[in-house]
């Protein structure tokens, strides 16, 4: 009968036993029974952060923040208004992006990188052999990004607080240094399109005023029918259209993509004048039959409208390279520095207390486990057969 009831007692007993194993009170239990190798285990780790973090060389972070160029109406806008509708052509908006990603880009750069490293002799403070590898380190350790707020922050790490400043404020000098060599702006890129389009036109006016000269002096002026001359003068102005308006494409090449919409509608307008261009120099065989005889006439008329069209040119394209130019004057003093980077008076790192927290509670949890690792393998010698099993578990780990 005891023996009925004992049995019958037994599921109850395994059951309060697994409970009391999934318990919290059964997990303190576990920790207080092994509690000097817990304790010895944190207390390792504490000491050992503590060492660490104390033999880990102090970093400081320096960081100045500039103020790009803002894109607005360029001057040479204003000054093409004043010459009419063909003019105004060439003072259409291109749609540019904000030139914060460039300027980025540039403090990025190979060539910034490597006057720096000559500049602070960066080869012996990093103590890399060569000047690619001090280039690396010091990429490493800087941080460029622009924000929402449209400002460009330039971030410094250094074991030297006076010298991260340093580096910071002369990322602005090299900056400033490039800008000047470079087309970074939309006024400096314009003023080199159209620098060389106008030393062009000149080259050409002045080769259709010796052709001039020349055919006066040969043959004399000779008078031609006012319906001859206003054919060659319509053909003249339409052509000084069309190369207005493929200068135009030429420049917004520069800063837009063909898929633009203005860029599309000078497209058409081009190609409507074309075909215009087209029409008139075919012409009307009547009108040429007529003027056969006034062969000499029209030549000289011809040289002269070439005359007329390249001097129109030369001159829509001298008012855009002036407009240029002072964009170009006004853009170089636009980017300011908002915050310069001054000597910071706390390390960036090492973060001693984080380091010493984090190794703490990981020794604690290296130390929980081994504890319950050292439980699990004292209850299963304690069963039947278990020394067999951990013996097995202990070959297959072992094994290969």
């Amino acid at each position: 009968m005891n023996n009925v009831q004992s049995s019958m007692n037994l599921p109850d007993n395994s059951t309060e036993q697994s409970h009391d194993g999934l318990s919290l009170l059964s997990f303190l239990i576990v920790i207080a029974k092994r509690k000097k190798l817990v304790l010895g285990i944190v207390g390792a780790a504490i000491a050992l952060s503590v060492v660490v973090s104390m033999l880990l060389p102090p970093v400081y972070q320096a960081s100045t923040k500039l103020l790009p160029p803002s894109q607005s109406q360029s001057s040479s806008a204003a000054l093409l208004s004043q010459l009419g509708g063909m003019a105004g052509a060439f003072a259409g908006s291109a749609g540019l992006k904000s030139p914060n990603d460039t300027y980025v880009g540039m403090l990025k750069s190979r060539t910034v990188a490597d006057n720096m490293v000559r500049r602070f002799d960066l080869k012996r403070v990093y103590g890399e052999e060569t000047g690619e590898a001090a280039r690396r380190r010091l990429e490493t350790n800087t941080i460029v990004t622009s924000g929402k707020d449209g400002l460009i922050t330039i971030d410094v790490k250094d074991r030297d607080a006076e010298r991260a400043a340093l580096l910071a404020n002369s990322y602005v000098d090299e900056l400033s240094t490039l800008t000047k060599v470079l087309a970074v702006t939309e006024a400096s890129r314009r003023r080199m399109f159209f620098e060389k389009q106008l030393e062009l036109a000149k080259n050409n006016l002045a080769t259709a005023e010796t052709t001039l000269r020349r055919s006066l002096s040969n043959g004399g002026v000779i008078s031609v029918d006012s319906e001859s001359r206003a054919i060659v003068e319509t053909v003249g102005r339409v052509r000084a259209q069309v190369s207005a308006k493929e200068i135009e494409l030429g420049s917004m090449k520069a800063f837009v993509t063909s898929h633009n919409p203005d860029y599309q509608r000078v497209q058409e307008e081009l190609s409507s004048l074309r075909a215009e261009l087209s029409r008139l120099e075919n012409g009307n065989p009547n009108n040429a039959g007529a003027a056969e005889g006034k062969q000499g006439g029209l030549e000289n008329i011809k040289v002269l409208r070439d005359v007329k069209y390249y001097q129109m040119l030369y001159e829509l394209l001298a008012k855009q390279y002036e407009g240029a130019r002072l964009d170009e004057a006004k853009d170089s003093t636009i980017i300011q520095v908002l915050d310069p980077a001054i000597k910071p008076e706390r390390r960036t790192t090492p973060k001693r207390a984080l380091i010493v927290i984090f190794s703490t509670l990981f020794g604690l949890l290296i130390a929980t486990i081994i504890a319950f690792l050292l439980e699990t393998r004292e209850r299963a010698l304690r069963k039947p057969g278990g020394s067999e099993k951990w013996r097995e578990l202990k070959n297959h780990l072992l094994s290969r």
